[in-house]
C-alpha cells in the first residue's frame, strides 16, 4: 500500500551565520520524497533482485531505486568502518570508452571489494587507497595480488612495505603467450620452404592449451615442435608451472 506523508518544512534564520536555512528531518532519505526506512527497504530488496525488477515491483523509476540503493549501501559501509585487510587484490575497471579507468581493491580473505576510486590507474590514484586505509592498517597488509602494472607495484611498495607482491596468473600467462608468438613470427621470417610450412597457420595450435586441442591439433603441434627446436624450447618454457 502506498502511503503519502504531508510534512510542513520550516525555514529558520540561523543566529550563528545569519543565513536562512531549511529545517532538516533525520528520518528523510537523501531523496526528500522518501523516508530512510523506505530507502533501507529498497536496498534490502536490491540485494535479492535486479534494480529494474525492484522498480517494477514498487512502481518507481529505476533511477530512483538505484539512488536509494546507493544510499543504503553507503550506510552499510559507514557502519562497517574502514577494514584492515591482510591480503588484497588490485585491479582496474573501465567505466566508459576512451580508456577511463577506476581502481578496485578487494579483501581476498573475506572475498569482497573494499574500495573503488581514483581518477585513473596511476600511482597517485593507487596512493589514494592507502591514504584512505591509513598508515597503520596499510602496514598490516601481508600480500598484494595484482597484474604487472608498474604503478600499482610502486605504490604498494611505498605504502605497504611489508606486503609480498604476487602477479596474478592470467597476466603472467598472457605475457608468456605473447613471447611465444614473437618467437613464432621470428622463426617464420627466418625459415623458408618446407621448414616454414610447418609454422604456417599454426598460431592458435601453438597458443592453445594442449587439452583443448582436437586430435588433429595435437598431431600438428607435435609435428611443429619436433621440426623446430627454438619453438619447442619456447613452448616448454611457457608451459612451466
Amino acid at each position: 500500500m502506498r502511503i503519502y506523508l504531508e510534512v510542513e518544512v520550516r525555514r529558520v534564520l540561523c543566529r550563528r551565520c545569519g543565513k536562512v536555512k531549511q529545517e532538516k528531518f533525520p528520518w528523510l532519505a537523501d531523496n526528500p520524497f522518501y523516508t530512510k526506512r523506505f530507502a533501507w527497504y529498497v536496498g534490502r530488496r536490491c540485494r535479492e533482485g535486479a534494480v529494474k525488477d525492484v522498480a517494477r515491483e514498487l512502481r518507481l523509476d529505476w533511477k530512483t531505486v538505484k539512488a536509494l540503493d546507493k544510499e543504503y549501501m553507503a550506510e552499510q559501509l559507514r557502519r562497517m568502518g574502514v577494514p584492515g585487510p591482510k591480503a588484497i587484490g588490485i585491479d582496474e575497471i573501465s567505466i566508459r570508452k576512451g580508456h577511463t579507468y577506476r581502481i578496485v581493491v578487494s579483501d581476498l580473505v573475506r572475498k569482497r571489494p573494499i574500495w573503488f576510486g581514483g581518477e585513473d590507474r596511476s600511482e597517485q590514484s593507487m596512493d589514494m587507497f592507502y591514504q584512505w586505509l591509513g598508515v597503520k592498517k596499510a602496514a598490516g597488509i601481508k600480500l598484494a595480488v595484482m597484474d604487472m602494472w608498474r604503478a600499482f607495484e610502486k605504490s604498494t611498495m611505498k605504502n605497504a612495505p611489508k606486503a609480498a607482491i604476487l602477479y596474478d596468473k592470467f597476466h603472467v600467462m598472457r605475457h608468456l603467450g605473447k613471447a611465444l608468438d614473437t618467437v613464432r613470427k621470428h622463426e617464420y621470417k627466418r625459415l623458408s620452404g618446407k621448414d616454414r610450412s610447418y609454422i604456417k597457420g599454426q598460431k592458435y595450435t601453438l597458443l592453445s592449451r594442449k587439452e583443448n586441442l582436437s586430435l588433429d591439433g595435437r598431431r600438428a603441434l607435435k609435428k611443429l615442435l619436433g621440426a623446430n627446436k627454438r619453438l619447442n624450447t619456447a613452448y616448454l618454457l611457457s608451459r612451466r608451472k
